[in-house]
């Protein structure tokens, strides 16, 4: 099975560990939808960090110019959108991705992304979205979910070798979004392990009533993992039949042009 080749992690404790870049970072992703502007105390409280060290990682991105502090108050600058349009820019592929993703919308009438996975959640990174809403957050570039839980998910998980998906599994900690959603861990790994067989997932209405969604692995021309492409819809006016007997084959179909035309 191709699968995308990762090199072994530093441990925190390793020499080469950069422990200041480390908790930087880790200032910056303390901010997000819920928590877009935030007191010292309370960077402070998301990181884990003693106020002292919050404030000298805040007034250093400040001085960067990654933070603008608004007298208590500290919030992401604009800067910060650098970050992630070098991962855009040097991932070139994510154009031509992007005319598959809208022809999928086009031609399905659904709103269909690309995603990686991120730790343990998948991570938006192209979007075509239909007119219709489907879930009660807004799906954009840049939104995370929980793997465990969404077919995008499912389908980058079944790709990890067996240690990692059981490390996954062993730190995974459950939380029962619908009544439909998979709170076992045993059925759970079975469940990515047929997806791992079958080359195709299907989350039905386990992380929001009503949002079914079915995914497919995308390779490049070099059997390189590039994610996972996904067709995300409503239950109520998509059956699980039409799903595998009319999306399913479309889904594949720009797999195999994706595979047939990228190279990375």
């Amino acid at each position: 099975m191709d699968a995308m080749v990762q090199e072994d992690k530093l441990d925190s404790d390793d020499r080469d560990f950069v422990t200041a870049l480390a908790s930087g970072l880790e200032v910056i992703l303390a901010f997000d939808e819920s928590h877009p502007r935030m007191t010292l105390s309370e960077v402070a409280s998301r990181t884990g960090m003693n106020r002292a060290k919050a404030r000298r990682f805040l007034l250093t991105l400040h001085a960067l110019g990654y933070v603008r502090k608004q007298q208590r108050y500290f919030e992401l600058a604009p800067r910060v959108l650098q970050l992630g349009y070098a991962f855009l820019s040097a991932n070139n592929y994510r154009s031509v991705i992007q005319q598959y993703l809208e022809d999928i919308t086009q031609e399905s009438g659904e709103s269909s992304s690309l995603a990686v996975l991120d730790g343990d959640e998948v991570i938006y990174v192209a979007r075509s979205a239909a007119p219709h809403r489907l879930m009660g957050i807004t799906l954009s570039i840049g939104t995370r979910l929980p793997a465990a839980y969404t077919s995008m998910g499912r389908v980058l998980l079944a790709q990890l070798p067996e240690n990692e998906l059981d490390a996954f599994l062993s730190r995974l900690e459950v939380t029962r979004y619908t009544e439909k959603t998979v709170t076992d861990k045993d059925e759970l790994k079975q469940c990515i392990l047929e997806v791992r067989q079958q080359g195709y997932a299907i989350a039905d209405q386990e992380l929001d009533p009503g949002l079914r969604s079915l995914a497919v692995p995308a390779f490049d021309a070099n059997g390189k993992l590039l994610g996972a492409i996904n067709i995300s819809t409503n239950a109520a006016r998509i059956d699980l039949d039409t799903l595998l007997t009319r999306h399913l084959p479309l889904l594949l179909e720009k797999a195999r042009l994706i595979r047939t035309n990228i190279t990375s």
